[in-house]
């Protein structure tokens, strides 16, 4: 008896990329902001990639470093800001 299972892509996964994304297009305060939240649900989706029910593991692999990324760009916002 076969089950008829559909994956689908992780809302953590999609809140994370887009979060990632708007972090390199926003202010220094948003950015550290943007970038965290990116990290944290990339970190969430990934951990809900290890069901098969479920994709988006490069999707959160893919937003953990771009949030990372993030970060870097508002700490130089940051600097940039104060010098």
């Amino acid at each position: 008896m076969s089950e008829n299972v559909t994956e689908r892509i992780s809302k953590t996964s999609i809140i994370a990329f887009v979060a990632a994304i708007l972090s390199f297009t926003s202010g220094a305060l948003w950015a550290w902001i943007l970038a965290g939240i990116a990290i944290l649900f990339g970190i969430l989706g990934v951990m809900k990639s290890w069901s098969d029910r479920v994709r988006g593991g490069l999707i959160s692999t893919f937003s953990i470093l771009a949030g990372a990324l993030g970060i870097i760009g508002a700490l130089i916002k940051t600097i940039r800001y104060f010098v």
